[in-house]
């Protein structure tokens, strides 16, 4: 970990990260422990405390272990591929959708399955609900592409009498 100013940096073997801490923000290296304080005690410097010793907590596991989101397709005909940094998916409209992958972004894609990993904890997060907002699952017949550990409440559809 490097730390300028007002600036953190943390390199390790998956990556680097930058983040830019508020003024009102001290951030120390004391041996092998980081130290985040805050200046005053109001109530944005509180927020900002815990917003930034967060951050930094997520980008020194992020350079070190990395993050992971898993997607499932659900779906009759629904496929989803990879073809280099471009992830082409078939999942009910009449064209395929192509979705170009961020830079520090894999994904591994298994059947109906789609694993998103990277070292930047924000950029993982924000290409998984990018994806899942093509095609959120429905609740009557629960297809569309929803988290792994997410659960959908299915609703009874229409009774013929």
């Amino acid at each position: 970990m490097n730390l300028d100013r007002n600036t953190v940096r943390v390199k390790g073997p998956l990556g680097e990260l930058r983040h830019d801490v508020p003024s009102q923000i001290t951030v120390k290296i004391e041996g092998s422990t980081i130290l985040v304080s805050r200046n005053g005690d109001d109530r944005i410097q509180r927020s900002l405390h815990g917003l930034n010793r967060s951050l930094i907590a997520n980008m020194v596991e992020g350079v070190s272990r990395g993050f992971e989101k898993n997607l499932i397709v659900e779906g009759v005909g629904f496929k989803v591929q990879t073809k280099g940094d471009t992830l082409i998916m078939n999942i009910g409209f009449s064209h395929p959708i192509e979705y170009t992958v961020p830079k520090n972004i894999n994904i591994k894609v298994d059947r109906n399955k789609i694993v998103i990993s990277g070292f930047d904890k924000q950029l993982v997060g924000q290409t998984a609900a990018t994806i899942r907002s093509y095609r959120k699952v429905e609740p009557y017949k629960g297809k569309g592409i929803r988290y792994e550990t997410e659960i959908v409440r299915r609703k009874v559809g229409k009774v013929g009498t």
